[in-house]
């Protein structure tokens, strides 16, 4: 993309190359629900019918049973979590992870079940310990979707 025409005799620049975002998701039609409620300030989860249990990230086939969408529907989880593991980042390159650092990057396991990868916010680093209770928070940043985050 270049800037205005600057006319004859003159050369146009470029302009300025947006900096990519690794943190900003990219919702589409089926996964529309699970944002609009993470906005909202709930987490949804899929449950199939068939083999009746849940499951996340969100996927149109149930990756227990393997059946399709019509099996499948969202439901509101309860948003308390254990901490299952974590690690403490000190150095990530990607914008705008490098403005974060230290931050406790965690795989949680939801009450309902499935584990989610996640990070940890408002605890100190020396406060985490496997199993402690942790509940739903979301982050939302300017032009982005709500992200869920966890926290005592």
């Amino acid at each position: 993309m270049t800037g205005p025409d600057p006319g004859p005799g003159r050369e146009s620049r470029p302009a300025p190359a947006l900096s990519p975002r690794y943190d900003l998701p990219e919702p589409d039609a089926f996964t529309r629900p699970y944002w609009d409620a993470a906005a909202e300030g709930h987490l949804l989860l899929r449950h199939c019918r068939a083999c009746d249990r849940v499951h996340h990230y969100p996927r149109e086939f149930c990756p227990h049973c393997w059946s399709g969408p019509a099996e499948c529907g969202w439901v509101r989880a309860s948003g308390r979590a254990t901490l299952y593991t974590w690690s403490v980042v000190h150095r990530n390159d990607l914008p705008p992870f490098g403005t974060r650092v230290p931050y406790v990057a965690a795989v949680v396991d939801l009450a309902e079940g499935p584990r989610m990868m996640t990070e940890v916010v408002e605890c100190e680093e020396s406060a985490l310990t496997i199993g402690m209770e942790l509940r739903v928070m979301f982050r939302q940043e300017e032009g982005g979707e709500a992200v869920a985050v966890f926290g005592p």
